[in-house]
């Protein structure tokens, strides 16, 4: 996932509730599917995350020295900053970029 070329809203909007269960023809299985996706997107994140926190982590044995870790701070900060996973969820949802079915359907 390409992080830097998001354009989810960082901000609360709304949305037009038949753009959102079109695909579904059913609201809650859209929001059901959804939600699904923002937990993988933040799984996706937070491993992302604490993959490149590693990269820059110090390790001593005494508590009583404390770090500023520069590089650890500013990707932070590149994180803190980015849309929330659902919004992302959503975005990649109204651009038909999430696979779903529906597996009580009969299959032939």
């Amino acid at each position: 996932m390409d992080l830097k070329k998001i354009d989810a809203p960082l901000s609360t909007t709304t949305y037009n509730r038949n753009k959102v269960d079109a695909p579904t023809e059913n609201i809650y299985e859209a929001i059901s599917i959804i939600s699904k996706r923002a937990e993988q997107i933040n799984s996706e994140i937070k491993k992302e995350l604490i993959e490149k926190l590693e990269e820059f982590a110090t390790y001593n044995d005494s508590l009583e020295e404390i770090f500023e870790n520069k590089e650890q701070i500013e990707v932070s900060k590149f994180y803190e900053k980015l849309p929330k996973p659902h919004a992302l969820a959503v975005k990649e949802w109204l651009d038909g970029k999430v696979y779903h079915r529906n597996t009580e359907e009969k299959q032939d």
